[in-house]
């Protein structure tokens, strides 16, 4: 069953990138890890002051994400290092393209380097694959979002290209949301479906009533038990394509429906057109492929002459 498109396309621009602070506390712990004593090679080679330009370029195609990342790992390296960007987050480039300029202290560029294109390349590589999930899924009513299934640490930045390549947003974390799953249940159903209801409509009853509640089933016979409980979202995990849409039928409305498992790229379009609202994708985030770009120097200004020698 296809039905008509509810969702907007995929943005020419880059929703609302996370607040500057995440971002440079993610960026920080990076350039922390990867150089904690300093840049012994720079140390020992390049005089702080000499100054080089240098270009971040595609070297294939894609949906960019990170920019932001890319300035804070130059500023927090060295705040003399400017860079700007042609172009911006959530837009496609080609094989070829320039993503970033930057001039500035040699070093600090050298220094920051790899942090840099560490977390564009793998933020790209998210928005490119969300594009092209969302692609796959286009004529129908699904919406395409991510998992917690993220690189530990990375979740806040990761969430945003997923968000740049047009997909949309899961629960953040445990405290966002009452998500009952397969191991919740198995607790909660020891007593058969009526005690799984009424357990469901007492939690229901504490909640505020901003707070989502959605259960995971992954059999026909335990929607009615969870549709009971008035319940605002119901996933069907790895359900067929035949008994997604029967769960669609049943399901009329009664809440949102979501599919999960066995979610690739392509099976994505059959998955959508069951009818299911909101498709959830791990993939995004955990078996994504680091998009290749790299950083240039073009010919640097003439070395500026070390008086004293430098260990």
């Amino acid at each position: 069953m296809t039905t008509t498109a509810t969702h907007p396309a995929p943005p020419t621009v880059a929703p609302a990138r996370p607040p500057q602070h995440l971002i440079d506390a993610v960026v920080a712990a990076a350039l922390t890890e990867d150089a904690p004593w300093g840049d012994l090679t720079c140390q020992a080679l390049i005089h702080p002051d000499q100054q080089a330009t240098a270009t971040i370029t595609a070297r294939e195609p894609g949906v960019l994400c990170g920019t932001v990342a890319v300035e804070a790992a130059m500023r927090l390296t060295d705040p003399r290092i400017s860079v700007t960007f042609p172009r911006a987050d959530g837009t496609a480039f080609a094989a070829g393209d320039t993503v970033a300029a930057i001039t500035g202290p040699a070093a600090g560029i050298l220094t920051a380097e790899r942090t840099a294109l560490n977390i564009v390349q793998r933020l790209s590589g998210i928005a490119t694959m969300t594009r092209a999930f969302v692609d796959a899924a286009a004529g129908t009513r699904a919406r395409i979002t991510d998992t917690r299934k993220t690189t530990p640490g990375l979740r806040v930045l990761e969430r945003w290209a997923v968000r740049c390549g047009g997909g949309s947003n899961h629960r953040s974390g445990l405290s966002d949301a009452v998500m009952v799953k397969d191991n919740h249940l198995a607790l909660l159903a020891v007593d058969g479906p009526e005690a799984l209801t009424d357990a469901l409509r007492s939690a229901r009853s504490r909640l505020p009533h901003t707070v989502h509640l959605e259960v995971e089933v992954d059999r026909l016979d335990q929607l009615e038990p969870v549709l009971a409980a008035g319940v605002d979202t119901v996933m069907l995990d790895n359900f067929t394509l035949a008994d997604l849409a029967e769960g669609v039928r049943r399901i009329a409305s009664r809440a949102l429906v979501e599919a999960s498992g066995n979610v690739r790229l392509d099976t994505v379009g059959a998955i959508a057109a069951t009818g299911v609202d909101i498709i959830s994708a791990g993939a995004l985030t955990h078996s994504v492929r680091s998009l290749d770009l790299g950083l240039d120097f073009a010919v640097p200004g003439r070395a500026i002459p070390d008086p004293g020698g430098r260990p």
